[in-house]
């Protein structure tokens, strides 16, 4: 019967095949040669999937060298008929002009116990083994997963949706689009709330708006470098550049105005405009005058989502220099030399205005 079987094959006559081989399970279940065809049916009938796993199976048990090898060379196969669907869905995904544009991929946080399946999908997504693919899963925090075009970037996305991974695409294009405003201080903050800002042509003027416009709100910290004097091994002084220092930026997110209030602790006017603490010394400092004004809109903004994780997300982004370099930041501190933790803060708040538009 398993000659009639191959000529079957040859014939591609699967619905004979299919016949044959449902007689053979039943009376050879462990028989790797059956197994083996069961594969090549799957796989000659679509069920990829079935394919793989039998073959893979096969490979795991089967002590028959020529088994092994079939099993293997099937393994192959439907590598290269899933690497040509993917090109041609990529093609397909990137074939309009506006699909050519600078995209990201940002995986989302799982939990430990979801981690394991999804390992191995990203892995069969990502083209990536598993342990590899299980360290690109974040259990906090979002992780900047990939750029390239946007196409691709919603091809994969998809992808890794319909496989229960959490993740989301963006266009930097529609983050360029957003307007930042440098908030210098509140004019006033009942009923209508009024700011003194710039924008960024070093325009100065005043907006208005309610605290009900407020969808979102993302908290982060840039480091502040300096060159210092240090010794080396050998007690030789040497050049090296520390952090000495943090900037504390708070955004506001007005997504009706399409446009970012950007606060920072290091250019916020605290002398002028409303005070935050009528019970403050003479001679509050910095960090005071900003925890004051932090308290403030905590209470102000009880409802509104807090998006602090963006030091976790910086420790992917700062991979992709490239991409970051193109990003304008909003961005105004003094710095003797520009550094991509600037465009990272604003792609994490873009991202996050994109994101919560969805």
């Amino acid at each position: 019967m398993l000659e009639q079987v191959a000529e079957a094959f040859e014939r591609k006559d699967y619905k004979t095949v299919a016949w044959l081989l449902k007689n053979l399970v039943k009376q050879m279940p462990q028989n790797p040669t059956v197994q083996l065809y069961v594969g090549r049916l799957h796989e000659e009938t679509g069920k990829l999937e079935a394919a793989e796993t039998v073959y893979r199976q096969l490979l795991r048990d089967a002590t028959n060298p020529k088994i092994m090898s079939q099993a293997r060379q099937g393994l192959q196969r439907l590598e290269a008929i899933a690497q040509r669907k993917r090109q041609q869905a990529i093609a397909q995904a990137t074939a309009s002009k506006e699909d050519t544009e600078a995209g990201v991929l940002v995986l989302e946080a799982l939990s430990q116990e979801a981690k394991q399946s999804a390992a191995q999908s990203l892995a069969r997504i990502m083209q990536l083994d598993a342990y590899s693919a299980r360290l690109q899963l974040p259990s906090r925090g979002w992780r900047l997963y990939r750029t390239g075009l946007v196409g691709e970037m919603r091809y994969y996305s998809q992808q890794l949706q319909q496989a229960n991974i959490p993740c989301f695409w963006a266009n930097l294009a529609d983050i360029e689009k957003i307007n930042v405003f440098k908030v210098s201080h509140f004019v006033s903050v009942t009923p209508q709330v009024s700011v003194v800002c710039e924008n960024d042509r070093s325009q100065i003027g005043s907006l208005n708006f309610s605290w009900s416009e407020v969808r979102d709100r993302v908290e982060g910290q840039l480091p502040i470098f300096e060159e210092v004097v240090d010794q080396d091994a050998h007690h030789k002084l040497q050049w090296k550049t520390k952090t000495q220092d943090y900037a504390q930026f708070c955004d506001l997110h007005l997504p009706a105005r399409r446009s970012i209030l950007r606060l920072s602790d290091s250019s916020y006017q605290f002398p002028k405009g409303v005070p935050f603490n009528s019970h403050q010394s003479s001679q509050p400092t910095n960090r005071t005058n900003w925890n004051n004004l932090l308290t403030f809109l905590n209470q102000q903004l009880q409802q509104t989502p807090v998006w602090s994780d963006f030091n976790l997300f910086a420790q992917s982004a700062l991979d992709y220099a490239e991409m970051l370099k193109r990003l304008k930041s909003h961005i105004h501190l003094f710095r003797r030399e520009e550094t991509l933790w600037d465009p990272a803060f604003q792609l994490y708040s873009g991202l996050v205005f994109l994101r919560s538009a969805k």
